[in-house]
């Protein structure tokens, strides 16, 4: 039973850091100069995203490609020009951002 425990606290923190690094990343790449976790700052805010895409099984590959190639038009008419990232990047923001609540 200890050695259960200690699992699910290993993963746990496994989940948790890489959640960090991710919102690191997104620091990293400018993306809050934008966006915000919990406010609609130029861009909406991620929770909204989240909530927006909640159920979609495509959101991730969809936001991903909206990430790297940018967009116009979903959230307003200013739009979100292309970021330097590469698909993996691109795919760990799009899940981080969905994970927002």
């Amino acid at each position: 039973m200890k050695a259960i425990y200690v699992a699910l606290m290993v993963a746990a923190g496994l989940v948790a850091g890489q959640a960090q690094a991710d919102e690191a990343l997104a620091k990293a790449k400018n993306c809050f100069s934008c966006h915000t976790v919990d406010k609609k700052l130029v861009g909406p805010a991620y929770k909204d995203v989240a909530a927006k895409y909640k159920g979609d099984k495509g959101a991730v590959a969809k936001l991903a490609a909206k990430i790297k190639s940018g967009g116009k038009g979903v959230w307003g008419e200013i739009p979100m020009p292309p970021n330097n990232v590469t698909d993996d990047e691109a795919k760990k923001l799009a899940t981080w951002v969905l994970a927002q609540k």
